[in-house]
């Protein structure tokens, strides 16, 4: 099933998606104080073309300079590709057959806004805090 959910899914707004991180990140790179930022808009890229069977993980070592830099993310670039995904995900919800895409759009918007500080794992190893792992 998420086979099929990602093909659809990468037709109807994945590619689109993921093309709009990729200039975010390609700007970001040119300029050298904010390759981080590049980094992670490449590694969210990456996640917008195949997002079904993975999910997003929050780091609980990352710092203040991930704070700091997620503020200056939301001013420069976050806050269009968060809006992109709602515009996105609303139209998707028109239908019955888009409505898992536009609710997997909708839970792209926390990491389009605040990229540092998480990482995108499979969720076959996915362990919701406060359980623990067999690994």
């Amino acid at each position: 099933m998420r086979l099929i959910l990602n093909i659809v899914w990468l037709v109807l707004s994945g590619f689109w998606m993921a093309v709009g991180y990729v200039i975010a990140g390609i700007i970001c790179c040119v300029l050298v104080v904010t390759i981080p930022f590049g980094l992670a808009s490449f590694r969210i890229a990456n996640y917008a073309l195949w997002p079904f069977g993975r999910t997003i993980e929050t780091r609980r070592d990352a710092g203040a300079a991930s704070v700091v830099g997620n503020v200056i993310w939301v001013v420069f670039a976050g806050l269009w590709l968060a809006i992109g995904h709602v515009i996105t995900g609303a139209l998707l919800c028109v239908t019955i057959i888009g409505i898992p895409l536009g609710i997997a759009n909708f839970k792209l918007v926390p990491i389009s806004l605040m990229p540092l500080g998480s990482v995108i794992v499979p969720t076959d190893r996915y362990v919701p805090a406060g359980t623990y792992s067999r690994y």
